[in-house]
């Protein structure tokens, strides 16, 4: 199934960061705070949107950073997936 977001919508998908604490031990995804680390997936097409016109930055593959309680959670084929307005997007990780 393909998520097709719309207006200035992007999709992300959380990447698998392992962490571990200063003294070597790995973190159980239990844990781990929500992470904040995704990749984009998929992007809206912008346009006019509350009457100003929007041009996506984003896109797809881009490993960017969301605010953290940003956006809709959805799982699609057992994979989760988030939805955010690009404005929830802070930063592209390089």
């Amino acid at each position: 199934m393909k998520i097709n977001p719309l207006f200035d919508r992007v999709v992300v998908k959380a990447t698998e960061v392992e962490e571990t604490t200063a003294a070597g031990i790995i973190l159980p995804g239990s844990a781990k705070e929500k992470p904040q680390i995704f990749e984009v997936v998929a992007v809206g097409p912008g346009g006019e949107i509350e009457g100003k016109s929007t041009t996506m930055v984003s896109s797809v593959g881009d490993r960017v950073i969301v605010s953290k309680y940003a956006g809709t959670e959805i799982k699609i084929d057992g994979v989760e997936y988030n939805i955010v307005r690009q404005g929830d997007i802070l930063a592209k990780i390089d």
